[in-house]
């Protein structure tokens, strides 16, 4: 049996879509500034955006499958950078 985990950073949903519209009209301006703002209090993303689902996606179906069979036990960040690791 294989174990490994990923984790996710900030995910570009249709929920954080809403989130950033609630933001826009608690605070005014624009979703881009929302997401600005959101950016900001993260501390800033390496790529300068919120990952993708299909980024996660496309990741954890890498793991499932017998293309990483030699992968055990491994934590897998994906965050576009928030987290700085080496």
């Amino acid at each position: 049996m294989r174990v490994n985990s990923v984790s996710p950073g900030w995910i570009m949903t249709a929920a954080t879509a809403d989130f950033l519209d609630m933001l826009r009209a608690a605070n005014g301006g624009t979703i881009e500034d929302a997401r600005q703002f959101v950016l900001d209090a993260l501390g800033g993303i390496s790529i300068g955006r919120g990952a993708e689902p299909e980024e996660v996606a496309d990741l954890i179906a890498y793991l499932a499958s017998d293309r990483a069979a030699a992968i055990h036990g491994a934590e897998f960040v994906i965050d576009g950078g928030t987290i700085r690791t080496v």
